[in-house]
């Protein structure tokens, strides 16, 4: 495993559209194993490989809905689309991409994403809460959309430091 660079805001690379993977081979699993190292490194929730500046359409997100006494785990998705959304939250995001900066996001508070897995096998994951919006914010980055584009309005400073949102 190695860590990657995480490309920041100004890269070109983070606004274009991913291409499906198609080949699911050591390549594949490498970046994958390279995206988990970064994100711990990060200190992040999801991270996309256009990110770490691969243009394929895989995502990587912690699940931290977890009971009490179970560890968060890591869910990989390949070729991911939502494919049922319900419910609204509105909250804060940020993103590795754009250290320091927050905004007011609305996303959907469940989603269910079909995704494959990396050897190719088809899969449903349901997410609530925080795991839909970071399903959400990393799927976007597979298209080309950064969280910022979607805010009803980034916070200030102030706001930031003193947990006002």
């Amino acid at each position: 495993m190695a860590l990657r660079n995480i490309l920041t805001k100004e890269e070109p690379t983070l606004y274009k559209k991913c291409r499906p993977v198609t080949a699911f081979n050591e390549r594949l699993h490498q970046l994958l194993d390279d995206m988990a190292e970064t994100l711990a490194q990060a200190n992040g929730v999801g991270l996309a490989a256009p990110q770490v500046g691969v243009l394929r359409r895989a995502v990587l997100v912690i699940e931290t809905n977890v009971p009490e006494g179970e560890s968060e785990y890591i869910i990989e998705l390949v070729n991911p689309e939502i494919i049922e959304r319900s419910g609204v939250q509105k909250g804060a995001e940020g993103c590795l991409s754009v250290p320091g900066e927050y905004g007011i996001v609305e996303r959907p508070m469940h989603v269910r994403v079909r995704a494959q897995d990396r050897f190719g096998e088809w899969f449903e994951v349901e997410g609530e809460g925080l795991t839909a919006r970071c399903f959400c914010h990393e799927i976007d980055h597979l298209d080309g959309v950064v969280f910022t584009s979607r805010c009803e309005r980034m916070l200030s400073e102030e706001e930031i430091e003193k947990g006002q949102f």
